[in-house]
């Protein structure tokens, strides 16, 4: 404002910025991505036989053809049927955000959660959920959730991390997640894991698999005996134990020196997760089954968990996983993402972690990944036990039309 006074300054009106048109969402593809797993590298847990990979990916495009990619979650153990969920983003969710500021990340999560009464609950302050906000919404809404901050990232030239506040590190600690292995067998696939990446934590699969408790402890005691006591030992029980029997498990393995008891019961049963806590000392990790920070607030508040485990293709996404990072640093608690998922679910963890003040350790899938390794074109290692944070823009990934296109299975 040349010539004017002080005053005149002072008072005038910002200048009118306009939306950037080149950022509305143009389209919302999704695919339900199965990806065959050769038969020398399944397993076998409480889920069965796993032999294929599955997930539902999304892209979203802007009108200057940005791309954006996501990833949503409704089943566990790798396999499952993405056909309704897919549907779901493709006909009913997609369709509402054509047009939409690819960059209005909060309101467009805000909008798939509280549904017709969206606007009402944005002027009111406080959510109004429809009665669906759980199960496939909340997978939606993650898919679209990481689709956006990596366009978000890329529109700008910055890693989400960056978006995010900053990242705490360059490289993150990482666990082999994986042990399925018989009690004679489990001691050299857990060593096989350590001498793959130079992991200093492993974790293995424990509960309903094995059958009765103490067939359980015996397959930990013999893991621990050939890993020694400096390597972190995990155990995952997939929520297949009841109370009591979690907590006679806890018992058997009490002098084994576990980093976390994982799910040692259904989430439904937070009560009981909690009475499992109160009965050992071995920390309790808990969140992967679990949608939305009002799921993990019950956690904390019931002193359930002290490890939260978000997985960001289940819970909300980047931003609700951020939300639940802030809830564990409120409740001195501890932040781990499930990652046992594909790229763009896995590097929205990545970046999750960078950020987050409550995160301390990664989850790297030692199970057959070509949802990761073979979905995109980056290379994803670990060195030394740690993962590297990606400096690129976005999310970080390029994935392989060609090869999604090739497993991609044929629905509406």
């Amino acid at each position: 404002m040349l010539g004017a006074s002080a005053a005149e300054i002072a008072t005038a009106p910002p200048p009118a910025v306009g939306p950037v048109v080149g950022l509305r969402i143009r389209e919302v593809k999704a695919w339900w991505v199965r990806i065959p797993i050769a038969a020398d590298l399944q397993h076998r847990s409480d889920f069965g036989q796993v032999r294929t990979f599955d997930a539902a990916i999304v892209r979203i495009t802007t009108e200057d053809g940005i791309v954006g990619w996501g990833e949503g979650k409704n089943a566990a153990g790798s396999a499952g049927n993405y056909g309704a969920l897919v549907h779901l983003i493709n006909h009913e969710v997609g369709p509402l955000l054509i047009g939409r500021d690819a960059r209005d990340i909060t309101p467009i999560w805000e909008l798939q959660y509280n549904g017709v009464r969206a606007e009402t609950a944005a002027l009111s302050g406080h959510a109004m959920p429809q009665m669906s906000r759980r199960g496939m919404t909340v997978s939606a809404i993650s898919a679209i959730d990481i689709a956006l901050w990596d366009i978000f990232g890329k529109a700008t030239g910055e890693p989400v991390w960056r978006l995010l506040g900053g990242r705490k590190k360059e490289a993150m600690p990482a666990y082999a997640s994986g042990g399925w292995a018989k009690v004679d067998q489990i001691g050299d696939q857990l060593n096989g894991y350590i001498q793959a990446g130079g992991f200093t934590g492993v974790k293995m699969r424990i509960g309903a698999m094995d059958g009765a408790p103490h067939l359980s402890a015996a397959r930990v005691r013999a893991a621990r005996a050939a890993i020694g006591p400096d390597v972190e030992l995990m155990v995952d029980a997939h929520g297949t134990y009841t109370v009591a029997d979690a907590k006679r498990f806890a018992q058997l393995v009490a002098d084994q020196n576990l980093a976390w008891f994982e799910e040692p019961v259904i989430a439904d049963d937070k009560p009981g997760m909690a009475e499992v806590r109160a009965a050992t000392n071995i920390p309790i990790a808990a969140g992967e089954s679990e949608a939305t920070r009002f799921a993990f607030r019950d956690l904390a508040v019931l002193k359930a968990a002290v490890v939260l485990q978000p997985d960001p293709a289940f819970c909300g996404g980047i931003s609700e996983a951020m939300r639940i990072g802030t809830i564990a640093s409120a409740f001195n608690l501890r932040l781990a993402p499930h990652l046992w998922a594909g790229a763009p679910c896995f590097f929205a963890g990545l970046h999750v972690c960078a950020a987050s003040p409550a995160s301390f350790v990664l989850e790297y899938s030692l199970g057959a990944n070509p949802m990761i390794h073979e979905l995109i074109e980056e290379t994803v290692e670990v060195r030394n036990g740690m993962v590297a944070i990606p400096d690129r823009p976005g999310l970080g990934i390029t994935v392989d039309q060609q090869f999604l296109d090739a497993h991609a299975q044929v629905g509406p």
